[in-house]
């Protein structure tokens, strides 16, 4: 059995890529995959810490993340493709407006 330090340790490990992922990609895909890897992440955490508790309340919260993690890249390729059509780019610094 795996010890609830080390699966919260990769979950922040996880964590930190995805946040470094957001902070300096440009390309809004990547950060849209910075995203969906620190949903993964507090999901890994919340399991963890559902197994310690001896529940299953945290991982149907993480159930609940999957589904909304599932709907969210739905929405956001939606925007991204939408913006790639009008603007014939996906790198956010050029995107400041969404207006025409």
């Amino acid at each position: 059995m795996v010890p609830t330090s080390q699966v919260l340790g990769l979950a922040a490990l996880l964590f930190c890529i995805g946040l470094a992922g957001v902070i300096v990609r440009r390309n809004l895909l990547i950060v849209m995959m910075s995203v969906e890897l620190m949903l993964n992440a507090a999901n890994l955490a919340l399991v963890g810490f559902a197994r310690v508790r001896g529940d299953l309340e945290g991982q149907g919260l993480a159930f609940l993340i999957v589904a909304l993690a599932a709907a969210e890249a739905a929405v956001g390729l939606a925007i991204v493709v939408s913006v790639f059509r009008s603007r014939r780019t996906v790198y956010a610094d050029e995107v400041t407006l969404l207006r025409r």
